[in-house]
């Protein structure tokens, strides 16, 4: 089946027409998202995305099928263990259960905008560019070794992020919240709320995430369309999973590990891929298998009380 351009424009309409049903009506009121809604909207975006893959499965063939599951299972797993960045970032500027939900949509706004630059920018240079491959294989290696290696504990240092920097200069911030507003004027003069800068934060922090995961998803699937809408319907659900795995995510402590092997295998898969021939089914395995193993490991290992950081 071809992708014409009106079925982008479809798509891209059914996509903006779900974020306005998120923002006007059903969460116009900012509101703690408790646990039992959190897991109705997870469930929801969770089947939304495997009808959306049935779909491409009976219309593009199993091969695209099992690549947009591949990319959306990456993806998917890569965003669990953003979220716990998200966590420690909202609990650094102490940001209320009530204003979270609301970051959490402006971040993803932005993450797609900025997500659908880099697929197009990557794909046309991978189209263009055969040796790219075996750099991209070279650097989803050297990523994974290196997520393996860091003990999966992320930094958070506001001081040290340039786009909060530059904010900083350029713009009064207030050092106190004033409700959900990103920006508030105060005799005459415009200042930015802490809101902002933790949006700021979120957005800049996805760019980093972007970083491993376009790649990834580019190794499994050359084909713009995929790539685009497995990342899409990842990124759809995170809010939801945000509040689902709110309390569960400390827990996936060997998450990181089954991540960063996921991506030395994606990019062994890159650049010996002139020597051996890896199926898409058996990749949707390793990826599918490695995620289960490391959910389990931490299950049946916990981690100790005392090593659990507080953020």
């Amino acid at each position: 089946m071809e992708i014409t351009p009106l079925f982008w424009v479809g798509f891209n309409a059914f996509v903006l027409a779900m974020l306005l049903l998120d923002l006007l009506v059903l969460n116009r009121k900012a509101h703690v998202v408790k646990m039992r809604e959190a897991l109705g909207w997870s469930t929801f975006w969770i089947a939304l995305s495997l009808s959306f893959n049935y779909l491409v499965y009976h219309w593009m063939g199993p091969q695209a099928g099992m690549e947009f599951l591949t990319g959306y299972l990456i993806e998917k797993s890569l965003s669990v263990d953003n979220l716990f960045v998200f966590l420690l970032i909202f609990s650094y500027f102490k940001v209320p259960a009530q204003y979270q939900h609301k970051i959490l949509f402006w971040g993803i706004i932005g993450a797609l905008v900025l997500r659908a630059v880099f697929i197009l920018a990557g794909a046309a240079l991978l189209a263009k560019f055969h040796f790219l491959l075996y750099v991209l294989g070279a650097f989803l290696v050297y990523t994974g070794v290196k997520m393996a290696t860091s003990g999966g504990q992320p930094d958070i240092d506001p001081d040290s992020n340039p786009v909060v920097k530059f904010l900083s200069r350029h713009l009064p911030i207030t050092n106190q919240l004033h409700g959900g507003k990103f920006f508030v004027r105060q005799n005459g003069t415009l200042f930015a709320t802490p809101l902002l800068v933790v949006l700021v934060m979120v957005e800049t922090t996805d760019v980093v995430f972007a970083a491993d995961s376009i790649p990834a998803i580019l190794a499994v699937s050359r084909d713009t369309f995929i790539v685009y809408t497995s990342n899409v319907f990842a990124l759809l659900g995170l809010r939801a999973l945000y509040f689902a795995l709110e309390g569960l995510m400390r827990l996936f402590h060997y998450l990181h590990y089954g991540l960063s092997l996921i991506l030395i295998f994606i990019g062994a898969k890159l650049l010996f891929s002139e020597v051996f021939h890896v199926s898409m089914g058996l990749s949707l395995g390793v990826v599918g298998g490695l995620l289960l193993l490391s959910v389990v490991a931490s299950l049946i290992w916990p981690k100790k009380e005392e090593e659990i950081i507080q953020p």
